[in-house]
């Protein structure tokens, strides 16, 4: 990954959407201290037309528009020599984003994200510009803005000095260790409900123990908690 971090190209019809994303949280203010860098490109400003067109009919009939190849061609071939990273196809027909794919992600110098709307984009855009094609569910959507949105929460958290504890990274759920165990604060009493006794102990090697015992599987409540 270069010096200055890794560096996220949006192509949206809906780039406005991304402000608060960029301005706000972890995302934020990694933006604010240099460490990634982020855009989001209007693709209507990649159209030659005087509509300023960027959707059409599909051939062969069939419901809803599609995004025309053209534009976004040109977006990808105009952000080139800025983001030399690959591009990413979001569409709930690709691979799963997984802890292990946002890691793989996060080594590249950049993204670029191309985000489908209506019933989708022209398949020449997947046989001709995409080098992955990522979903995050199976489910349908508006459009990939959303799903744009977690993929660079989820991948620039992995960046060096994003996070302001180096710890917090390592114990995110998902992570190369144990994860997801449940996590309490003040009160240690609310409503009955009681914090488990191991996590007001003060033992450490207990703690852990405790964790790694209850990481993982939280689909039913703990016998502890019980009033």
């Amino acid at each position: 990954m270069s010096e200055v971090g890794i560096r996220f190209d949006v192509i949206s019809v809906f780039p406005e959407l991304f402000g608060p994303v960029f301005e706000r949280g972890v995302v934020g203010r990694a933006v604010q201290k240099g460490l990634i860098t982020l855009a989001a490109h209007d693709l209507r400003d990649f159209t030659h037309d005087a509509h300023r067109q960027v959707d059409d009919s599909p051939f062969g009939g069939g419901a809803g528009m599609l995004l025309k190849p053209e534009p976004i061609f040109a977006a990808v071939s105009a952000l080139r020599s800025s983001n030399p990273g690959p591009v990413v196809l979001l569409e709930p027909w690709g691979e799963p984003l997984t802890q292990e794919v946002a890691a793989d992600l996060a080594r590249q110098p950049g993204l670029i994200l191309i985000c489908g709307r209506y019933e989708g984009v022209d398949d020449r855009v997947r046989q001709g510009l995409a080098d992955r094609e990522i979903s995050i569910g199976e489910y349908v959507l508006s459009g990939a803005e959303i799903p744009a949105m977690v993929l660079i929460d989820c991948v620039a958290r992995l960046c060096p000095g994003v996070l302001g504890e180096e710890e917090s990274l390592t114990q995110d759920s998902f992570g190369s260790g144990p994860g997801g165990y449940p996590q309490f604060t003040r009160p240690a009493d609310f409503q009955g409900f009681k914090v488990p006794e191991v996590l007001l102990s003060g033992n450490h090697q207990e703690i852990a123990r405790w964790r790694r015992a209850h990481a993982r599987g939280r689909s039913g409540r703990m016998t502890e908690l019980i009033p």
